[in-house]
Parts: structure tokens; C-alpha cells; sequence
């Protein structure tokens, strides 16, 4: 055979070899280093001392947490394994009521415990018996250990939404908790003479079923975000729920404009604050014509609410933050660090 036609098949059977084996490659991975298999990732023990509000926990499986993203992870309220379980967390409404106490004498030594709130500092009481326990926090505020918001934004992973549907009605407000002293209350006496607003829920004759608080607040082109109180980063449900996932712009009373500005885009709300009184902010509520109220709307082209209001969602986001949450740390003065 000629030298040149040799040098050819001898390239060609090449090429075909590497092909091969590229294709073996991708088929059957290389084996692990050291033979054998990979060592599988050990299963992170969350033990929920008290469930929020409940006098019955709910029933929770080994896989709970795997439909949030925390496959190794798994979450327990069985008291029996507070020797053996990774973190221990504590909701404080429990504590506050004395529903629940802390086992300081069984705790074993250098086990992290977290302290649990979505509740603002204004219902928040007894944190100074609590100095020099807990490593970490779970709450609403972005400078917790574990920050669970009430909802985030995310960007949509399936078809868009369809557009809110026509609005007949001006201003909705639905409220549970209504007292002379709250801002909110006070506020809401301010607009009453120069806006129409419904009032629905439990504090007044006009309460709403769960299954039909969205619908009927979706037939509104405002919706009344008043915070029970007014602190950092505590926006909840209010403004998440009823008035965003309803497709209803929110009208906000909570921190100031820049917070808001943190979670949502500038122009997905109308701030309290942007109003010398609440007389123009009636006007300016009553005279938007239809182009401009469009224009809340920009952001749903682009992101979708995600509302984090099941408990079992909030507790499986410690196992995600786990491996970047401070070793060694403790809160010698959790109220000092809350109460502002």
C-alpha cells in the first residue's frame, strides 16, 4: 500500500475511534476517582419544636422539602430527636403565649436553634427573656439569617397571564383588625370623605369567604395595602395577595417608598408617602384615567408573584441557606436587634 494511502486509512480508523468514544463517554460516564460511588449527601434534621398555630402539626414527608429545591433535607416536629437533629427552630408566637418552652437543659451542646417571626416588632413581646439563645433567625427582614419575604417577583417560566379584568369600582379595603389608634384607621377617616372605598372582613358587617377574597377584590382598580403597623421591610400578604396576585394596584401604608423599592419596581404601587394630604391622594386615585393605570401593570410582561405563605416552604429554606449561615453566632440581644 502507498505510504500516502496508508497515512489516510490510519487517520480515518482514528477519527472513527474518537467518535466512538466520544459517544461511549457520553453514554457511560467516567467512574468515580478511587473506584466506587460517590458518597451520597447526608440528610439535613430540621426539628420544628411548635407548628405556627397549630395545636396539630401537619402531616410531613421525607420528600417535603424536595418540592422547594431542598432535596436533603428533611423536616420533623418528633421531640425525641432534639439529641440528634441538625437545627431546632422556635416560632415565637408559641413562646410569647407560653404554648411552647425552650429545653435549655436537654439542649445539646453547640446545636444551632432559630428564632421564627413573620409577626412585626409592634405584636411582637418578650424578646428580652430570650438573650444569648438562638444562633440564627427566620423572618420577613432582609438582614435575617434566613430571609422568608411574604412574596418575591420572579421571572415567568410559563405563558404570560392574562390581563386584569375590566374594573368598575374605585377602592377596596379588607380589614380584620380595625382600631381608632392604627395609622391605617386613621388614614382610612381621612380618604372616607372624598373617596369611595368598600370595606370588607372580619372587623366590619361584610365579611369574605377565603375563596372569595381575590375575585372580589380583582374587581377593583385599588386595593388598600394598609400595614397594621409600620416597620423595615415588613410588607406582607396585604400587599402581595390581596392586591398584586389579585391584579389590583396596591396602595401602600408600611415602611417608606424605598423599601417597597427593594421587592417590586417603582412603578407597581402608589405610596401614602407621595401625597401632601389625603384629599390629593383621593384626587389623584379618582382621576387616573385608563392609559396611566395601565402603566402599573409593565411589570407582570416580565415577572409573576410568588407568595411564600405555607410554613413548610419557610422552614425548608433553612436547608437551603445552611451551608452560608454563621457558625458560632448568637443573639445576646435579640430585641435590641428587632425592636426598631
Amino acid at each position: 500500500m502507498p505510504v500516502l494511502a496508508g497515512w489516510r486509512m490510519r487517520a480515518w480508523w482514528g477519527m472513527v475511534g474518537t467518535a466512538l468514544l466520544s459517544a461511549l463517554w457520553i453514554l457511560w460516564p467516567p467512574w468515580p476517582a478511587r473506584g466506587g460511588s460517590p458518597e451520597p449527601q447526608p440528610t439535613l434534621t430540621i426539628l420544628i419544636w411548635h407548628w405556627p398555630f397549630a395545636e396539630r402539626p401537619p402531616e410531613l414527608h421525607s420528600s417535603s422539602c424536595a418540592l422547594f429545591g431542598a432535596a436533603h433535607c428533611r423536616l420533623s416536629t418528633n421531640r425525641s430527636l432534639l439529641t440528634s437533629a441538625d437545627v431546632v427552630v422556635f416560632h415565637h408566637r408559641e413562646l410569647q403565649m407560653r404554648r411552647a418552652h425552650l429545653p435549655l437543659d436537654r439542649r445539646p451542646h453547640g446545636q444551632p436553634w432559630v428564632w421564627a417571626s413573620m409577626e412585626s416588632p409592634s405584636h411582637t413581646r418578650g424578646l428580652s427573656r430570650l438573650r444569648g439563645i438562638f444562633n440564627w433567625v427566620l423572618s420577613y427582614r432582609r438582614d435575617s439569617d434566613i430571609f422568608v419575604p411574604y412574596g418575591r417577583l420572579e421571572p415567568h417560566t410559563g405563558p404570560l397571564p392574562s390581563p386584569p379584568p375590566p374594573k368598575r369600582r374605585v377602592a377596596i379595603w379588607v380589614v380584620s383588625n380595625f382600631q381608632e389608634r392604627q395609622r391605617r384607621v386613621r388614614l382610612y377617616r381621612q380618604l372616607a370623605p372624598h373617596l369611595h372605598v368598600d370595606v370588607f372582613g372580619r372587623a366590619t358587617r361584610r365579611p369574605l369567604c377565603p375563596g372569595c377574597l381575590l375575585p372580589t377584590v380583582a374587581r377593583y382598580r385599588f386595593y388598600l395595602a394598609f400595614e397594621n403597623s409600620q416597620h423595615r421591610d415588613y410588607i406582607t400578604e396585604k400587599f402581595w395577595r390581596n392586591a398584586l396576585a389579585a391584579g389590583v394596584v396596591p396602595v401602600v401604608l408600611g415602611p417608606p417608598r424605598v423599601n417597597y423599592e427593594a421587592f417590586v419596581p417603582a412603578d407597581a404601587f402608589v405610596h401614602v408617602d407621595d401625597f401632601g394630604s389625603a384629599r390629593e391622594l383621593a384626587g389623584f386615585l379618582a382621576g387616573m384615567n385608563e392609559s396611566c393605570y395601565q402603566r402599573f401593570f409593565a411589570w407582570r410582561e416580565r415577572l409573576r408573584v410568588h407568595l411564600l405563605s405555607d410554613w413548610t416552604e419557610r422552614f425548608c429554606s433553612i436547608c437551603t441557606r445552611y451551608p452560608h449561615l454563621p457558625r458560632g453566632q448568637v443573639y445576646e440581644d435579640l430585641e435590641g436587634w428587632f425592636q426598631v
